[in-house]
């Protein structure tokens, strides 16, 4: 798995917060493309998978099952019927897309699918209560409604549950694509615990960042891009091809997420303003920035080095983390990050060239890829 070196960013350009930072490759760009209405797509992996998602959500004991419920925005915090924001669903369309690349029906891919968004979404209760997050897609989080060990259990739930919903399948198929995806798994659970602890270090250099993230996102999405196609019985070196796609695409994806994590708009994005500064992530521009060299560099390094021992932190006032974001565009990580996020779009398609599939399945995983980078939540 290719790691960026670590080179000094350059220069940025003048971009506001809560605008789309990065943009697709000129030779990528969708009006080059045959029409994909990626909206449909997502949608269409969405309306497959729910209501198989619903079902395996109502084997939980109480009261896990209205907890799962409130976090997957079906109800509200007092149990009442809810039309939540149910998230990007990128994963499940990516399931169900890979399907047609044996030219099996999409619907083969559909308890990939919805295993691999159970995965999506034990790491999202785990990770709100680790990170203190009391805000996702504009609603409280579980923890904060129903309490760490309600978070705790219904994630650990969600994790059995992907398992039962692709093994209670029988077949060879099935038994491969648990492979991947527990796999993929246990990667994943590698980069959130890199992340904790790049939290409570003064340094970590890109390729660390890079490895972290290939972890933590690229994971679950270069499994998401093939487990549809190892259920409809692709060989592996289909399903690793697809793989690279979905991994480096993961990369591509974290990188906006870093840039929305400082930039983003709350309106938008359903998390606080300086979000990941608040948390004090070494996330890509962070990195990027301090590994620039030059005053705004050496300035950010001696303030957020006092940060970190500082007590009054989480008292900081919106001024004092605008000032820091400011550091990290003056030092080139906002741009240095855009720019990640093109060239990683831009391995993820190059990768599709390994996988004989019909025409309009590659156009549409290349229209989910430039969705990925064009985005503002």
């Amino acid at each position: 798995m290719p790691h960026q070196q670590a080179a000094g960013p350059r220069t940025p350009g003048t971009a506001t917060r809560g605008e789309t930072v990065p943009t697709v490759p000129p030779a990528a760009t969708p009006d080059r493309r045959p029409a994909v209405d990626v909206t449909a797509l997502l949608e269409r992996g969405r309306t497959l998978a729910t209501p198989v998602l619903r079902a395996a959500v109502d084997r939980l004991a109480p009261p896990m099952d209205t907890v799962a419920a409130y976090h997957f925005g079906w109800i509200d915090a007092a149990g009442n019927p809810a039309d939540g924001d149910g998230g990007k669903a990128v994963r499940p369309a990516l399931a169900v897309l890979s399907a047609e690349v044996t030219g099996a029906a999409p619907e083969a891919g559909i308890p990939g699918a919805v295993a691999v968004e159970l995965v999506h979404n034990f790491s999202l209760l785990h990770d709100d209560l680790m990170d203190g997050d009391e805000q996702r897609r504009h609603r409280d989080t579980v923890w904060k409604v129903h309490g760490p060990a309600q978070a705790i259990l219904v994630g650990d739930a969600l994790f059995a549950l992907a398992n039962e919903v692709l093994l209670e399948l029988g077949t060879v198929e099935a038994g491969r694509a648990t492979r991947r995806l527990t796999t993929a798994t246990r990667a994943l659970i590698d980069g959130q615990a890199q992340d904790i602890s790049y939290e409570h270090r003064d340094r970590v250099s890109v390729e660390e960042c890079l490895e972290m993230e290939g972890n933590k996102t690229g994971a679950l999405l270069a499994c998401a891009s093939s487990i549809g196609a190892v259920l409809g019985g692709a060989d592996d070196a289909t399903a690793d091809a697809l793989e690279r796609y979905g991994y480096h695409l993961g990369l591509a994806f974290q990188a906006v997420d870093d840039l929305l994590g400082i930039w983003g708009d709350p309106e938008a994005t359903g998390k606080q303003t300086w979000s990941d500064l608040r948390q004090r992530k070494k996330s890509l521009p962070v990195v990027a920035a301090l590994a620039a060299g030059g005053p705004a560099s050496e300035q950010l390094g001696e303030i957020l080095a006092a940060d970190a021992k500082s007590s009054d932190f989480e008292n900081f006032s919106e001024e004092e983390f605008a000032a820091r974001a400011a550091l990290i565009e003056e030092a080139g990580g906002r741009e240095w990050t855009a720019e990640e996020a093109r060239r990683q779009h831009v391995i993820a398609i190059e990768a599709l060239d390994a996988v004989d599939m019909p025409d309009r399945v590659r156009e549409s995983f290349t229209a989910l890829a430039d969705f990925v980078v064009v985005r503002k939540r």
